[in-house]
């Protein structure tokens, strides 16, 4: 009988995910004293079974796994977690409303600091106060106050956002950063979180939830692989690789990654229509990839054909000035390769 950990399948998966298991640590960015989650550990077995069949099957399902969390550490991110839904506020009927969801996937801080401040440049170009929620780890400067991100949350905010939208109206704006596989996005808290959500997952929840007004952008190598599953005549989706392709900038001391810099620091800064944005960004990571003698990530882009329908209105109320990048720029790192 095979157990949840001893089967060849899940040392096979372990062995995928062991490279962003073991991803650099952040150094340099944190405040004095603090030390943010280190991933130390390899990769635990996460499904069962023998074949690949049974191996997408199991992925398919979503799997977790939180370890060693404290009774205090759980009742505390209840707490975060109902603090932040609490402050969705409802929509307004005959207005397109957009509601942001930025969740960094990862505890490395790169991603915090990414899914935090793309909440902020995500909610003034759609004018979302008041139905922004951010789940993240920490920035590097110590433990995070907002709730966890992790796919167990994000769940739950989607549910959440759900019940408080027109969903034939109102808008998901939802940004994604983390880590990649070439199976789906990977979740990695330290080492107490671990998880994979795959295409035909996100499509599942997605499409439980009923939302189908959509801008998904997703940060992450190999998250091409969801665009055969979530492009739809109703969603706006963009991603920061080809499906066979890795994405760049994720050292734990970044501020951002390529495509966070590109697509969220500079593109959607600017009072530029969500394509010509999303081309601007592609354009500026060629360059730097290039810089870098990088092989191309191919960022993809595919937006539906009911789209503008939504779009339309909600980019006519757009701020008509551009605000500055913040932070690092992503490519400090190859000044100093």
């Amino acid at each position: 009988m095979r157990t949840f950990l001893d089967t060849r399948l899940a040392k096979t998966i372990a062995i995928l995910l062991a490279p962003v298991a073991l991803s650099a640590s952040a150094t340099g960015q944190a405040g004095a004293g603090y030390v943010p989650p280190e991933h130390t550990t390899d990769w635990p077995g996460l499904v069962t079974g023998g074949s690949p069949a049974e191996a997408q099957a199991s992925i398919d399902l979503g799997p977790q796994l939180e370890r060693g969390r404290s009774a205090a550490w759980e009742l505390a991110e209840h707490r975060k977690l109902d603090h932040a839904l609490a402050g969705l506020g409802p929509q307004r009927r005959g207005v397109i409303d957009t509601y942001v969801i930025a969740v960094a996937l990862d505890s490395d801080p790169v991603f915090g600091r990414e899914a935090r401040e793309a909440s902020h440049v995500l909610a003034r170009r759609y004018g979302a106060e008041g139905h922004v929620i951010t789940l993240a780890g920490t920035d590097g400067s110590g433990p995070s106050a907002l709730p966890n991100g992790s796919l167990g949350n994000l769940a739950v905010a989607l549910a959440r956002v759900a019940e408080l939208m027109d969903r034939n109206e109102d808008v998901l704006v939802l940004f994604t950063t983390g880590h990649g596989a070439p199976f789906g996005i990977t979740y990695h808290d330290a080492d107490s979180g671990f998880g994979v959500l795959s295409p035909n997952r996100f499509s599942a929840l997605l499409g439980e939830v009923g939302i189908r007004n959509r801008v998904l952008i997703l940060s992450a190598c190999y998250s091409g692989i969801f665009v055969p599953a979530l492009a739809s005549d109703d969603t706006a989706l963009f991603t920061a690789a080809r499906s066979d392709r890795t994405s760049f900038g994720c050292r734990a001391q970044n501020d951002w990654t390529f495509f966070g810099d590109a697509m969220i620091n500079h593109a959607l800064r600017k009072p530029q229509p969500l394509a010509a944005a999303s081309q601007e960004a592609a354009g500026l990571i060629r360059r730097w990839e290039a810089q870098g003698r990088l092989p191309p990530s191919e960022p993809q882009a595919s937006i539906g054909s009911k789209v503008s329908g939504w779009l339309g209105p909600l980019e006519a109320r757009m701020p008509h000035t551009a605000t500055m990048p913040i932070g690092h720029p992503a490519t400090e790192a190859l000044d100093s390769d």
